[in-house]
């Protein structure tokens, strides 16, 4: 008599949540270039995470040991001030990625990072990371080109806050969202989701009045267009914009 046993299968749940998890990851600008198999590999160490609007994510200087990357919703990135002031550093959308510098360094968290609405997270964790690394260097490359790119937007953000004035530095504010997330219409870029006045104020390190006096002056001048809580970004702005950037 032969006896055969069964070899353990996944899931069907298991399999979707794997499916939906190499999906997301081959979807985003970070890995998309990578192989199959490699973004296979990744999906295998990979977890799902959801958040509701307004929960924390990450908390300034706790330990870490994971990366983020963002199948829906919205992520703000921010650091508060000894005086309780908050500075927003970025506003992160779909297939965007954060938290892997603890990855690498093994220090605390550099920043806060809150869902702005109900938000879905693949979650990497560091040991499964650095293992996948091994096998796949393509993926610590992209990974060192994400934070190149974005130490270059730090850079750009610093030259701002010491050459500009709160003006200009919302022009900016506000071409960068037409950029990143607009829409092209023909009374210029749509951008569906404004920040509040407040929220630019904790962009540009600027106080809410200031903001908004500025922000009610370039509507007058007929160079942004607001419509509820969206914005339109106008080509006159945009072309004001790109002959500053040459100059």
């Amino acid at each position: 008599m032969t006896f055969s046993f069964a070899q353990p299968t996944m899931s069907s749940a298991a399999a979707d949540e794997n499916a939906r998890v190499r999906a997301s990851i081959a979807q985003t600008t970070l890995f998309n270039t990578l192989s199959a198999e490699a973004i296979g590999d990744l999906a295998q160490r990979a977890s799902i995470r959801r958040v509701p609007a307004s929960g924390t994510i990450l908390t300034q200087d706790e330990p870490g040991d994971s990366m983020f990357l963002i199948v829906s919703g919205r992520v703000k990135v921010s650091i508060f001030g000894e005086n309780g002031r908050e500075v927003t550093l970025s506003l992160l959308r779909n297939g965007q990625c954060f938290g892997e510098m603890s990855l690498f360094d093994g220090k605390e968290r550099s920043a806060n990072c809150i869902a702005t609405e109900p938000t879905t997270l693949v979650v990497l964790h560091r040991k499964g990371l650095l293992q996948h690394i091994s096998h796949y260097p393509a993926t610590a490359l992209n990974l060192l080109g994400e934070m190149a790119g974005r130490l270059r937007r730090a850079d750009e953000s610093i030259t701002q806050l010491a050459l500009c004035d709160v003006n200009e530095r919302l022009v900016f504010r506000l071409v960068s969202l037409a950029e990143e997330e607009g829409v092209a219409t023909p009374e210029g870029v749509l951008v569906q989701r404004r920040p509040t006045q407040q929220e630019l104020a904790n962009m540009i390190g600027s106080c809410r009045e200031t903001i908004s006096r500025a922000f009610n002056q370039l509507a007058r001048e007929g160079l942004i267009i607001p419509r509820g809580r969206s914005l339109i970004v106008t080509d006159a702005l945009l072309a004001r914009t790109s002959k500053v950037a040459a100059a």
